[in-house]
């Protein structure tokens, strides 16, 4: 990819705990291009959520600490920048739809004022001005009789329609990256389909590049163009969509495959994947799929494999790669 908008390169980041150092991004590399639209997918607690927080330094410290990496916006690393620098970017070059639309929007004030904030925050406007381009922004997101609603708190609406709110906040500057981190939370699979196609629709009109992070590889199979598979803190594998979807390597990716629910061909059973997340405490040494993998060798219970191009843009973290004797 030519000068990518935004790269992280071997991001790490830890959390206090009363039981020890909590582990919950362990090197994690990729890039997102102008105009792209990268899908991150992983089960809850695999590190999707506090990647992306990261991007944007809202990590609380204590008990969060950044260990160690980059996060290159245009070149400028954001983990480095001042704080009055970092919240200039926030809301205005970088935007982030935050997953609980049900408690993200603040309850004490109407979404009009909310929306109008993100606006004044970021741009020299009047409070008319702001309020004119708040009005719009609900009109975009498809919310009815927009100028009553902007009087309205969010209590008196519905999840669909909080979502959308917290959609048009996070446009209203248009800026040149949007974080969606799991936009369809909570809401009914109807609804989803609706929430997904409004924001494909406004990143092609604002032109900009879109993070979708989600658990369900089925949501974003029509939306990103490229897929980076997260466990444990790690990108297992990375692809183009179609690529990944004709040809998942890593055993994780193929057991999330598994998951997915098919309407055509024969009907079996869903297949599950074994076991849990690694407690990120006590990550186990090697690779950290290896005590749910059926495939694993004994290399992968003691070394830790690394992140290898296998083909055209297609990345993946695996010992099964590189031949060997399985454990018995």
């Amino acid at each position: 990819m030519n000068d990518p908008l935004l790269r992280v390169e071997d991001l790490k980041v830890d959390f206090w705990t009363e039981e020890g150092i909590l582990k919950a991004v362990r090197g994690v590399d990729f890039s997102l291009g102008k105009g792209e639209v990268l899908g991150i997918v992983g089960e809850s607690g695999c590190g999707k959520s506090v990647t992306a927080l990261t991007i944007l330094r809202l990590i609380s410290s204590p008990p969060g600490i950044i260990r160690g990496g980059k996060v290159l916006y245009e070149g400028e690393d954001l983990l480095r920048v001042s704080v009055k620098k970092i919240r200039k970017i926030r809301g205005d070059r970088i935007s982030l739809i935050f997953q609980e639309p049900m408690t993200s929007l603040n309850p004490l004030y109407s979404i009009g004022d909310q929306i109008m904030e993100a606006i004044r925050l970021h741009q020299q406007v009047t409070r008319r001005e702001a309020y004119e381009k708040a009005v719009s922004m609900l009109v975009k997101v498809g919310i009815a009789d927009s100028a009553m609603r902007m009087k309205h708190y969010p209590y008196q609406l519905s999840g669909g329609m909080r979502q959308r709110v917290m959609i048009a906040i996070a446009l209203s500057c248009r800026p040149r990256i949007l974080i969606a981190d799991e936009p369809t939370t909570a809401l009914d699979v109807t609804i989803q389909a609706q929430i997904l196609d409004l924001l494909e629709r406004l990143r092609e009109e604002i032109e900009t590049s879109m993070i979708v992070i989600t658990h369900n590889l089925a949501l974003v199979k029509n939306i990103a163009n490229r897929l980076a598979i997260m466990y444990a803190g790690k990108i297992v594998e990375e692809a183009a969509t179609q690529e990944l979807f004709h040809n998942p390597i890593h055993p994780y990716t193929q057991g999330l495959f598994g998951c997915i629910p098919r309407l055509k061909g024969k009907r079996n059973s869903l297949s599950n994947i074994p076991g849990s997340l690694p407690d990120p405490i006590r990550t186990p040494e090697g690779c950290a799929f290896h005590p749910r993998c059926s495939s694993r060798k004994n290399l992968c219970m003691g070394t830790e494999p690394i992140l290898r191009e296998i083909g055209t843009r297609h990345k993946v973290r695996c010992h099964l790669l590189e031949g060997g004797e399985r454990d018995g």
